[in-house]
């Protein structure tokens, strides 16, 4: 069998550099390694192997989009030489998906801030509304794909690894756990006849798509649409997964709206409250915004959610209270939101008090999964490693491995059954810089991101880091000091912001020392243009993607380049 090594697609693709850059290449050239990719393939139907969503009409103007030409795999010997012949080889070892930041919203909340989104893009966006109904059409994505496209095994499980709510609320938890388990679910809340957030306000501060007003959404060119709201707050049902699932915190699962303090006394009259703040003047906004954004300052509360500018009032909810952390975990371990399983989704009742709230589980027979809280209920987006929770995974990994590095450098060897092990977090290891204390052990000292992949390095048994947080596209190689050590770390985007991608990843041994773990992205089932007549579930997720790319704030980055896609990466298989 043929196949595409990372020389070979760099001279076949026009890329060039350590990074891979895409140089405007030849469509031949992509055609060919399009081909390459589908003899190496097993099952790329539902993936970006296939397709993926392409701008009818590419440019500043608002457009339609289409089903493009799928992406090929990059080979990724950053970390140890591809060899030939490995696909005649390959044994699969492990199969699964990772979701990340589906920001299940409840849009109509008095605690969001969307008149801050001139300054802080992700505050608002014109597809928000429709976020609840739309992932249910990526669950039928995974539930559709017939198993890993390179190795054809049968998924294993599903990872959410963060910020699965956005405002942090009970309503939206229950959402949530109803879109992945299945069920029926309302996207409404506050009054339950009508839309009751920013969209109907008649504000040019923000798209209201029932109404043509002179606002920057509109003057891009998006489309008048009434009775659109009345569709989104529109009752459906979710077939939920049909494999088990697994579920890591975000920092918009352990604080309100993401960014604020848990814990803030009297936080709740703001979220259950009738006072709903949809615009302030450009200096507070302003203001407001880059304190939201600093570390270890200081945030006006009481300014964010009343004092001056424009008020809407709203029906208030009981069901917008936040949780805290331990109710989080409870509702997991709930035998009514079981669904597919495991019962508690990863969680047991030693996480039921929301204290120590990160644990262990097996991918596959020899693969253990380590699901970590990387979130600080300090508040503010970015977060760091506790001591503890970095010394706890210091001694899983020792315990497991075999051969490990110590703090010095030097080689250890014990009498040991060797264990692989993949990371999940939310945050990045360059976003872990936010080291204030986290009130729930206010003594334990905060680690940054660097630091902790340093540790990692010292476990030639750690192959993978699968984080989301950033919402873009990025696949990094950690070297080590020697060629056993290193790992990659996985970063794929959100399901809010374009491209709206989940990620399959699978683990194959090639029988010749080496490692492969392919990365492929998905999309959700919605077709790539829907009728805006159509107010069916998949024709909302088709909109959903089509207004996520035409959002004034959206950013074309966040897909990655061509090597933060569907790769394949070399790893030296720790234990030949």
């Amino acid at each position: 069998m043929a196949e595409l090594t990372r020389r070979g697609f760099v001279t076949a693709a026009g890329l060039s550099g350590a990074g891979l850059l895409l140089c405007t290449p030849a469509a031949s050239a992509i055609d060919r390694a399009l081909r390459e990719t589908t003899r190496r393939t097993i099952a790329p139907s539902g993936t970006t192997l296939e397709s993926v969503a392409t701008p009818v009409s590419p440019g500043p103007g608002y457009t339609r989009l289409t089903s493009g030409p799928g992406w090929p795999v990059v080979v990724r010997q950053d970390l140890t030489p591809a060899k030939a012949g490995r696909d005649d080889r390959r044994t699969a070892v492990a199969s699964f998906v990772q979701f990340t930041d589906l920001h299940i919203t409840d849009t109509q909340s008095p605690v969001r801030f969307e008149y801050l989104h001139s300054f802080t893009g992700s505050a608002h966006r014109p597809q928000e509304t429709l976020g609840v109904v739309s992932t249910a059409s990526l669950v039928n994505r995974v539930n559709a794909l017939a198993g890993g496209p390179f190795t054809g095994r049968p998924l294993d499980f599903m990872m959410t690894t963060g910020d699965n709510t956005d405002n942090h609320e009970q309503v939206e938890l229950s959402w949530f756990l109803d879109l992945l388990n299945g069920g029926s679910i309302t996207p409404n809340t506050g009054d339950p006849n009508r839309y009751e957030g920013v969209q109907d306000s008649g504000s040019a501060h923000y798209w209201n798509p029932g109404t043509v007003l002179r606002d920057e959404y509109t003057e891009k060119g998006f489309p008048h649409l009434p009775g659109l709201l009345d569709a989104a707050i529109t009752r459906f049902s979710s077939p939920g997964l049909d494999i088990p699932w697994y579920c890591t915190f975000g920092n918009h699962d352990n604080t309100p709206v993401g960014t604020l303090p848990a814990n803030l006394p009297g936080i709740e009259y703001f979220y259950t409250g009738r006072r709903k703040v949809i615009g302030k003047d450009e200096r507070t906004s302003r203001t407001l915004a880059a304190a939201m954004k600093k570390p270890g300052g200081t945030l006006p509360i009481a300014e964010l959610f009343s004092g001056g500018g424009t008020i809407r009032e709203i029906t208030p909810d009981e069901r917008r209270t936040p949780f805290g952390t331990a109710e989080f975990v409870q509702a997991h371990l709930d035998p009514a939101n079981a669904g597919p399983g495991p019962n508690g989704h990863g969680f047991t009742e030693a996480n039921a008090d929301g204290r120590e709230v990160y644990y262990t589980f097996q991918i596959a027979p020899g693969i253990t999964g380590i699901s970590l809280d990387t979130t600080t209920l300090a508040g503010f987006a970015d977060g760091s490693i506790g001591l503890a929770q970095y010394l706890w995974v210091e001694r899983t990994l020792r315990r497991a491995s075999s051969t490990y590095y110590n703090f010095w450098g030097r080689k250890v060897t014990q009498n040991v059954s060797d264990e692989l092990f993949v990371l999940f977090s939310h945050h990045t290891s360059d976003t872990m810089g936010n080291v204030l204390p986290d009130s729930r052990s206010p003594l334990d000292p905060r680690l940054n991101g660097d630091t902790f992949a340093g540790m990692l390095n010292r476990f030639p048994n750690v192959l993978a880091w699968v984080n989301g947080h950033t919402h873009l596209n990025r696949v990094v190689a950690h070297q080590g000091n020697t060629p056993a050590q290193g790992f990659w770390e996985i970063n794929t985007a959100s399901h809010v912001d374009f491209p709206q991608h989940a990620r399959v990843l699978e683990f194959a041994d090639n029988a010749d020392g080496t490692l492969s773990l392919f990365t492929t992205l998905v999309e959700s089932d919605a077709p790539y243009s829907a009728s805006y007549d159509d107010t069916s579930p998949g024709a909302l997720a088709s909109l959903y993607r089509e207004l996520s790319y035409n959002d004034v704030h959206a950013e074309p980055g966040r897909v990655g380049g061509t090597a933060d896609r569907n790769t394949e990466l070399l790893l030296v298989h720790p234990l030949r």
